[in-house]
């Protein structure tokens, strides 16, 4: 009874001075909480981030890219640091001094440090808003990344040239060749290729359907397969589950065998992505393709939200002619010039 009279003339004192008695006490719970959260470094709540969220991310590279980007940038100016105490002026020492040179960096590191400091806010371990976010913020201090750097395209063939470079592939050996010659042909991106497993596979019906987890936009998609497509598949050895195994048991090609095969061509000057860019030039310069036909062949995600909402088919039988045709297109034999004399010159 003592304690509570004393707790309770302490209120009234309070209340004397015109200050909030449950206020106050909120406000020192809040002050324990930060203090408690003192003990919470940036580099512990990235960590702890980064194992609760790994399981959902579709593959190792973009685990370990959120792992090195960190640790090269932002460990060590903040890593160490409680997390409570990030600032908008820490935030900058990250990033700034990569902001003009490596600008795609600098913007990924920070998109990082916002998600790390929004799952601590989360857990209570900081207050107040965002110091790594851009809109309304950290954009008013630095300048927009497209000024800042030019974006650098996938080195691309002219379509015109595809019959002299698939000729030239064709002849060459090698699961690498025959995987690139596929990746060409079917105008996927190198990973959905190299991870190919037989189980995607309907020969019987010139199918291909990559299941949501392998694919960019995490849905799933049927590729029609052109003749030549089905008949490097019936070439290759059913060793592995994998369609283009690598040398160890059980894996897959390395996502560098295909550059490795351009560079043995001489195509340092190429990338296997750039072949899409070569489909689509094709597509649109010389057929009558319509472009989202195109546009469903190489799995890009429909931006118009109306237009998405209405088309529920993937058009494959019409999908499976522009597959042929481009195969057709990439089987022509290269064109061989001939001299023309002119008339009055003389040797």
């Amino acid at each position: 009874m003592a304690e509570a009279r004393d707790k309770a003339t302490a209120c009234r004192k309070l209340l004397l001075e015109g200050r909030d008695p449950l206020a106050d006490k909120q406000a020192e719970r809040g002050r324990a909480r930060l203090e408690a959260a003192r003990e919470h470094t940036f580099k512990e709540c990235a960590e702890k981030l980064i194992a609760s969220h790994e399981a959902g991310w579709r593959n190792d590279k973009h685990r370990q890219q959120w792992k090195n980007t960190l640790a090269t940038y932002a460990y060590p100016v903040i890593g160490d640091l409680a997390v409570a105490d990030v600032d908008t002026a820490l935030v900058l020492k990250v990033i700034e001094p990569i902001w003009m040179t490596k600008a795609e960096t600098a913007g990924r590191v920070r998109g990082r440090i916002e998600s790390v400091l929004n799952w601590a806010t989360a857990r209570e371990f900081r207050q107040g808003d965002n110091p790594a976010r851009w809109r309304g913020h950290l954009d008013h201090l630095l300048p927009a990344r497209r000024k800042v750097a030019r974006v650098v395209h996938h080195a691309a063939l002219p379509f015109a040239e595809a019959g002299a470079f698939m000729d030239d592939l064709r002849q060459r050996e090698g699961i690498s060749a025959r995987a690139l010659e596929f990746a060409i042909l079917t105008a996927t991106r190198t990973t959905e290729t190299l991870r190919a497993e037989w189980s995607e596979f309907d020969l019987a019906a010139g199918l291909w359907t990559i299941p949501p987890d392998r694919m960019k936009a995490a849905r799933e998609h049927r590729i029609a397969l052109s003749e030549r497509a089905v008949e490097i598949l019936k070439s290759m050895p059913r060793e592995d589950a994998f369609v283009f195994p690598g040398g160890r048991a059980g894996k897959p090609l390395s996502n560098m065998a295909l550059l490795m095969q351009l560079r043995r061509m001489g195509r340092d000057d190429l990338t296997a992505h750039g072949f899409r860019s070569t489909f689509k030039d094709w597509a649109s310069e010389t057929t009558a393709y319509p472009n989202e036909l195109v546009e469903m062949a190489l799995a890009h995600v429909v931006s118009d939200k109306t237009e998405a909402a209405y088309r529920r088919g993937d058009m494959f039988e019409k999908r499976r002619r522009l597959m042929e045709d481009w195969a057709t297109f990439c089987a022509q034999p290269p064109r061989s010039g001939t001299v023309v004399p002119m008339r009055g010159v003389t040797q």
